[in-house]
C-alpha cells in the first residue's frame, strides 16, 4: 500500500505543478472536463488519500534484500 500511496501523492503534486506551468498530464486530463474546482478537489484528494495509504502502510515491510530473523531456520 505504501507504493500505491506514494504514486498517488506524486501524481497529485505533479498535476498541481504542471497546472501552474500551463500543462496537463495526459493521465489526468479527464478531471478538467468537470471544471476547475472539481479538478482541484480531485488533485487534493489524490494527495490526501495517497498520504493516508503511505503512512498507514505496514511499518514492518521487509526489503527484498533483508531476511527476518523469525524465518531463519535454526
Amino acid at each position: 500500500m505504501k507504493k500505491i500511496g506514494g504514486y498517488m501523492v506524486f501524481f497529485g503534486l505533479f498535476a498541481i505543478v504542471l497546472n501552474f506551468l500551463g500543462r496537463v498530464p495526459t493521465i489526468l486530463m479527464w478531471i478538467y472536463e468537470w471544471g476547475e474546482t472539481p479538478a482541484w478537489a480531485i488533485k487534493i484528494g489524490l494527495i490526501v488519500v495517497g498520504a493516508a495509504l503511505f503512512f498507514m502502510g505496514k511499518a514492518n515491510d521487509v526489503d527484498e534484500g533483508e531476511v527476518k530473523e523469525e524465518n531463519v531456520p535454526k
